[in-house]
């Protein structure tokens, strides 16, 4: 956790390097969907982590002891505005962060791409 919000950690490829790069987000759920928010503390500018999932959409994630593949989508505007309320009330400087900067900050849903549909 951090400041009591849930955390998971995330593996994604570097847009530049290529590597596997790691950083742990924040999350809440919507369905069986996870939801992180790229506030960079209300920075003017996106965190790294969100410029290099826009070029490369799959993830690993570590939630717990569980680890599995999803794949990144940022939410539309109507989509945010369903969420946001549920994200600030698992942390509250969310909002503080919106307010700081004229960026509209994204929220990305992490889909798993291990389950198969029926």
């Amino acid at each position: 956790t951090m400041q009591g919000a849930p955390c998971l950690l995330m593996d994604y490829l570097g847009r530049r390097s290529g590597a596997i790069r790691r950083t742990v987000l924040i999350y809440g759920r919507d369905g069986d969907d996870y939801l992180v928010v790229a506030s960079k503390g209300g920075s003017d500018e996106h965190p790294l982590w969100y410029l290099n999932i826009q070029d490369n959409p799959h993830v690993q994630l570590r939630v717990g002891t569980e680890r599995f593949p999803a794949r990144a989508e940022t939410l539309s505007a109507e989509e945010k505005a369903r969420v946001w309320p549920h994200l600030v009330d698992i942390f509250a400087p969310y909002e503080t962060y919106q307010k700081k900067t004229t960026r509209d900050i994204p929220v990305v849903r992490l889909r798993r791409t291990d389950v198969t549909t029926r």
